[in-house]
């Protein structure tokens, strides 16, 4: 697999002491009487601000790195990397009012996603965000809402692709999709907004995301930088800004490899004579979210029962699906595996055992680890979600069975 190397296990990000996994120099069982209850999440600012080093150190410097919030909106996280990143994108009026509480500029901010409300477009073009339109319909509405705020909105096309990033987990460009203006169709829209009163910004082109191969990656950018050239010949203008997607992926499952960082921005690299030739007014932007995020975060629950049933043990924790679906195979799972898991104020544990880990709800669904092998542990021992500071409280369904929601903590 070209650029990659084996990932280490998750636990060793983690410092371990005194049997206790450790998060921010802070042990779990210290973390668990700060949150004051279990479940909770806790993420680990110093990891963040590591890998945003980490990509600063391989990525060519005219490319600016923007977050995006629907990884982990938690306004502490936000706030955080307010400080560290170039900008946020942002795919609710939820989201845009925690990007906008931040020392983020909002010309900084982008507003992405398909089915925006009126209310949520009219508080974008007051605060003077930049908003990618999903569609010729949602630039007249645009527009319409300008002329009613005599504001004139700052707008980018979101384009859909006619083409794919191979190998992600999620694809979001190529086809028919819901995001996006095809490739296609967006010369006619750019001859439409030229008739209106709107401040066009540039492109956004997503291909897709989650993908651990840097040479899918440098493909897709590839692809991406061609057709920002092609449909810039339409615009009449040049291009201020071309959003070129993120799509790096982390691994989550035995046998997945973690991308090289050197490999892909070496891809980069190669690729900036390209847009300085084409696109020399252009400033080019990667967005991420989940790779900036998830390896820093944990998800931990208590074990109330331990539990045997037909010769298979069941550690039955206060946890479950209903807060990290991500972890229970249904989010997006076409075949359902284990994310790292472990006791984590057992990290040395030497009897081990082979269990699954469920949680409170009535559904066989709850499954948060399958046939693993763990530290044996029973009542009050602690079970850690490992990958889980992205796609976890805020992608679940929170209120199945009206359980109390986990708490949340940055240290």
């Amino acid at each position: 697999m070209s650029g990659a190397r084996p990932v280490h296990p998750p636990q060793t990000r983690f410092a371990v002491r005194n049997d206790n996994l450790c998060v921010g120099g802070i042990e779990l069982t210290r973390l668990a009487q700060r949150a004051g209850q279990t479940p909770f999440y806790v993420y680990d600012r110093a990891q963040i601000s590591e890998r945003v080093a980490q990509l600063r150190q391989h990525l060519p410097r005219q490319i600016e790195l923007h977050y995006a919030i629907k990884a982990n909106p938690m306004p502490a996280v936000v706030q955080h990397l307010a400080g560290l990143v170039d900008g946020f994108d942002v795919a609710s009026g939820g989201e845009l009012r925690v990007a906008l509480d931040t020392t983020m500029p909002a010309r900084c901010v982008s507003f992405a996603g398909p089915g925006k409300s009126d209310a949520e477009l009219a508080s974008a073009v007051a605060s003077g965000c930049v908003i990618n339109m999903e569609s010729a319909h949602e630039m007249e509405r645009i527009a319409a809402l300008g002329d009613k705020l005599s504001i004139r909105p700052t707008v980018a096309i979101r384009v859909n692709p006619d083409f794919e990033l191979k190998s992600s987990g999620m694809r979001m460009g190529g086809g028919a999709k819901q995001f996006g203006i095809d490739a296609e169709q967006v010369p006619e829209v750019l001859a439409r907004l030229r008739k209106l009163d709107l401040d066009f910004e540039g492109l956004h082109i997503f291909s897709g995301s989650q993908s651990l191969r840097a040479d899918a990656l440098r493909e897709a950018q590839e692809k991406t930088l061609h057709l920002a050239i092609r449909l810039q010949d339409s615009a009449g203008t040049g291009l201020r800004t071309l959003n070129i997607g993120g799509g790096l992926g982390v691994p989550y499952f035995p046998g997945e490899q973690s991308l090289d960082l050197a490999t892909v921005g070496a891809g980069l690299h190669e690729l900036i004579p390209l847009a300085e030739k084409n696109l020399p007014h252009t400033r080019l932007i990667i967005e991420l979210g989940r790779f900036l995020v998830a390896e820093a975060g944990i998800y931990v629950c208590r074990v109330i029962e331990r539990k045997e049933s037909r010769g298979q043990v069941f550690l039955v924790t206060d946890g479950g699906l209903h807060h990290h679906l991500a972890a229970s195979g249904n989010f997006g799972q076409v075949i359902r595996k284990n994310y790292p898991v472990a006791i984590g104020n057992r990290m040395q544990g030497a009897v081990k055992e082979t269990v699954s880990v469920v949680g409170p709800l009535c559904t066989p669904l709850d499954l948060l680890a399958d046939q693993m092998e763990l530290p044996k542990a029973g009542p009050g021992d602690l079970v850690v979600v490992f990958q889980s500071g992205a796609y976890g409280l805020t992608a679940s369904p929170t209120a199945f069975l009206s359980h109390p929601a986990p708490a949340e903590m940055l240290v």
